[in-house]
């Protein structure tokens, strides 16, 4: 079994670095245009692809499924309210993202406010993505295909410790090596291929689970024995006693969706490199459609899994790959581990990418180095992402220990998702806000977020108020502050939107259509299951 399984999971991965290699070999990999931004080529498809398999790592698909464990399918917010952030990303964000010719977020701050701002805003990206994404992904990842591909019996290392340790270092060096010697053209290609394989893996396992709940009596049989042993399970309506209740949806969760999908580098650098507004619009929405379809593969597993091992003492987030390993056959283990590793790597490739374009553009380029070429720019970029790896492989199996691990990537996101969206938002609606507002609100916002999540007695406060209603209360309160502020001491002229010209703007002329179907059908969904 396990030779099989290795096989298979050796010839997927193989067969992924090979196509991307072969279509991306010609590439210019040493302008900063064309490492960073593609050369501003990518199409729909790619951008699609790319957004949805940065996205989905294993600490989407290993983090959520052990929620779904838990708390059922009301932890499905997290995928179904993404589409309400996409669908804002193409009509409203994008257009002027594109519209101000930037590489990365912090740039905008730049254009709309000053050099500083745009520096807090890259320090806090790199502070964040060192300390809590990159060693996120990897410790999923880890955690993940020890379950799938019974690391253990496979390499015969016992020690959890070790296998840990070796797992997350494997896995970091082939993804900095996508990263850092491809650039994002490479990690869009790979990001595409590997998310064929996802998806249609994501389904084959839920087709194989349902037939394990049914005991071989066919999927709908396995469907309708989950309904009736766990009805409760399948309630899109979260409680109040579980990580999203229904409120929050109105509050924390929409404002870090649209943080994740609207202002988070990682993520919307691949939008910036798009070929023009109509190919990124699409793209965006194009992923929309495919989140919708998330919780088949993200959550429903998850129940299942409670289905089968609710009595064997497994932990939630050991219940993804404890489900993989148990129901596909050897061949496919292997073929879905070989996924699993494509997302981990696409994710984490994604981030280091993201990493090393933050720190070249913004801060070597910007502060350290204003007159260095375009070719030290990428080679001191390569050499800091190989810094942050390591730093993130050392960090990584620290992680150890987390009661849930996609709870506790949410949680840690709010400390700097909320000031930087709060301060884009309000720099792009309003002309007279001055970069002091902005400031304040950055290193204030964060400030305020880490005291409560770290330092008694004012942790006490989230006895009181749930952690996502706090969030969207300090969001507020940063954008009340800032437009007091430029009333009172507003900026000396109108701030004025230029067009730099690097893009075509001309919009796609069925996206918002396409974006009020995609808003009906996630009320639609909610009102479907909804308990």
């Amino acid at each position: 079994m396990h030779a099989i399984t290795l096989i298979s999971f050796l010839f997927f991965t193989g067969l992924v670095a090979f196509i991307t290699w072969r279509v991306t070999r010609n590439d210019d990999h040493r302008s900063t245009g064309g490492y960073f931004l593609a050369s501003r080529s990518l199409t729909f498809p790619l951008i699609a692809g790319s957004l949805l398999m940065t996205n989905l790592s294993t600490e989407q698909m290993v983090g959520l499924n052990g929620a779904a464990f838990t708390d059922g399918l009301s932890v499905m917010a997290w995928e179904i309210v993404a589409v309400i952030a996409l669908v804002m990303l193409a009509l409203f964000f994008l257009p002027r993202f594109l519209r101000s010719g930037i590489a990365t977020v912090p740039q905008l701050l730049k254009i709309r406010f000053d050099d500083t701002t745009q520096l807090i805003c890259n320090i806090i990206f790199l502070m964040a993505y060192a300390v809590i994404l990159l060693p996120i992904i990897l410790y999923s990842g880890a955690v993940g295909l020890q379950g799938m591909l019974d690391l253990p019996g496979l390499t015969g290392i016992q020690s959890d410790t070790a296998l840990l340790w070796g797992t997350v270092w494997i896995v970091g060096i082939i993804g900095s090596v996508y990263a850092l010697f491809g650039g994002l053209r490479t990690v869009a290609v790979s990001d595409t291929l590997n998310g064929v394989g996802l998806l249609v893996g994501g389904f084959v396992i839920v087709y194989f689970g349902l037939q394990a709940v049914s005991d071989g009596g066919g999927v709908m049989a396995g469907w309708d024995a989950l309904k009736q042993a766990n009805p409760d399970k399948l309630n899109s309506i979260g409680g109040s006693d579980q990580q999203v209740p229904f409120a929050t949806l109105f509050t924390g969760v929409l404002l870090i969706n649209v943080f994740y999908w609207t202002t988070n580098q990682q993520i919307i650098q691949r939008t910036f490199a798009a070929k023009n507004l109509a190919e990124g619009q699409k793209g965006v929405l194009l992923t929309g459609l495919f989140k919708l379809l998330g919780p088949l593969y993200l959550v429903l597993p998850g129940i299942i899994a409670f289905n089968l091992y609710a009595d064997d003492g497994i932990r939630a987030d050991e219940a993804y790959g404890h489900l993989v390993f148990n129901v596909l056959p050897p061949y496919l283990t292997g073929f879905f581990a070989a996924v699993m590793v494509g997302a981990i790597l696409s994710s984490f490739n994604s981030a280091l990418n993201s990493t090393t374009t933050l720190f070249s553009l913004g801060l070597y380029k910007d502060v350290i180095n204003k007159d260095a070429t375009e070719e030290q720019v990428v080679r001191v970029g390569k050499i800091f992402g190989w810094v942050m790896a390591a730093a993130a492989m050392t960090i990584a199996p620290m992680l150890a220990g987390q009661e849930s691990l996609f709870g506790y990537l949410q949680k840690m996101n709010a400390m700097y998702f909320i000031p930087i969206l709060a301060v884009v938002l309000v720099g792009l609606l309003t002309k007279r806000v001055p970069s002091s507002a902005a400031k304040i609100s950055l290193i204030g916002g964060c400030a305020i977020i880490g005291l409560v999540y770290f330092v008694p007695p004012f942790t006490g406060l989230l006895d009181v108020i749930h952690d996502f209603h706090f969030v969207s209360l300090v969001f507020v309160l940063l954008v009340a502050f800032m437009l007091i502020l430029g009333k009172i001491s507003p900026r000396a002229t109108a701030w004025v939107h230029e067009d730099s010209g690097k893009v075509d703007l001309t919009p796609w002329r069925y996206a918002v259509p396409s974006g009020a179907v995609l808003v009906v059908l996630v009320i639609a969904i909610y009102a479907a299951f909804a308990g």
